[in-house]
């Protein structure tokens, strides 16, 4: 929910402005990554889901949507170690991420259009610069739930790897990348976004 979305925000301001952060993780808990917004509130219209178009696109402005807003002018590299499902909103926080590994089960869908809804969460702006426009059109405008092994071949993952190793794999690169200087890596990923 909303305290979700806040512990975000911190978390990456706290990253950015820490000179010593070389790198982030991002993970989930449990057995999933993420599987996004709480449909309960989108069908009851409550919540964050509450009231008209206007009202929703305010409410949109003032939470979710300031996660691709932080992350667009983010420095510090993130790694996503995805463990499990990620759809929705929480497919597209992985491709707000500069490095995407998963485990080997997981699976994935830009899945809004399924319920009535689109992604207006920053996916629409960030997943075309993963895999290019053509395919983000196509997950998009289908929603259709993938496996790891596709997300890898369609460049969304770097790597898929069995799930008792993903913390491992996630955990070896960020310290690659933190042994670097990080000033320059940061000013290196300014560059790239």
């Amino acid at each position: 929910g909303t305290n979700l979305i806040y512990d975000i925000i911190h978390t990456l301001d706290w990253a950015e402005t820490s000179p010593d952060v070389g790198c982030v993780i991002l993970t989930g808990t449990g057995k999933g990554f993420s599987s996004g917004g709480n449909v309960k509130d989108m069908h009851e219209r409550t919540g964050m889901f509450s009231g008209g178009v206007d009202d929703i696109a305010a409410a949109y402005k003032a939470t979710i949507q300031r996660i691709p807003m932080k992350f667009a002018e983010l420095s510090v590299p993130v790694i996503a170690a995805i463990n499990g499902v990620a759809v929705g909103a929480g497919f597209d926080l992985t491709a707000m991420c500069d490095i995407r590994l998963a485990a080997d089960h997981a699976r994935f869908g830009e899945n809004f259009v399924n319920m009535g809804l689109i992604p207006g969460d920053g996916g629409a702006y960030f997943l075309q610069r993963v895999v290019g426009y053509q395919r983000a059109a196509e997950l998009t405008f289908t929603g259709r739930l993938f496996n790891a092994k596709e997300a890898k071949e369609i460049g969304f993952l770097l790597d898929a790897v069995p799930a008792d190793q993903l913390m491992d794999r996630a955990t070896t690169l960020a310290q690659e990348i933190a042994a670097k200087p990080h000033y320059q890596v940061r000013q290196s990923k300014l560059l790239m976004r």
